[in-house]
């Protein structure tokens, strides 16, 4: 009779090492798949950077008035590079979306710029950055909420719980007041 309550003993303490080590590893696969998911946001974003000086470039050559809106994008690109955890990437890329909603739209003020081939290949260049970043942003967003999903459902948020795994990654929202357009001043 001891054998056999050893054995279910020894068969339970087993069963539920096999189980927490198989969560173990679905959570590490959706935290790499986050991670990766996250490099994915990132390259766009640094895409959509590297674009932003050739586009201010073009612009200013054609709107000196409009100083303003260069030193307002050089500041979201400097708080941009100088971001240095997730959510601050995320705010960061925020401000810099919406200064560049108002660059494109003071060019829009200026016809001989709306013509100008160069600047018409950046800003397609550009709105297909943007629908990357869209795109890329979504991925990484489902790829957190599995992770969360997983890490708080019973019975794996228990081992989630004893593994240290916890909801640490943000995710990525619009920007407050991203319904309005942006308001250019003259």
């Amino acid at each position: 009779m001891k054998n056999k309550t050893w054995i279910i003993i020894i068969g339970i303490v087993v069963l539920l090492a096999v189980y927490v080590i198989g969560v173990q590893r679905s959570l590490v696969n959706l935290s790499e798949e986050i991670n990766a998911s996250w490099g994915d946001v990132e390259i766009q974003y640094q895409r959509r950077a590297d674009l932003i000086p050739n586009i201010v470039e073009t612009v200013k050559a054609q709107a000196i008035k409009e100083q303003e809106i260069f030193t307002q994008i050089a500041e979201a690109r400097a708080r941009l590079s100088g971001a240095a955890n997730i959510q601050d990437k995320i705010d960061a890329n925020a401000e810099v979306t919406s200064v560049l909603g108002r660059l494109l739209a003071i060019a829009e003020s200026y016809p001989e710029l709306k013509q100008n081939q160069g600047f018409q290949d950046l800003r397609i260049q550009l709105e297909g950055t943007e629908n990357r970043i869209a795109v890329a942003r979504k991925y990484y967003n489902d790829s957190v909420k599995s992770y969360n999903k997983k890490i708080k459902v019973f019975p794996t948020n228990i081992a989630a719980g004893i593994l240290g795994y916890k909801d640490e990654f943000p995710y990525i929202q619009a920007e407050e007041g991203a319904e309005k357009a942006p308001e250019v001043k003259f």
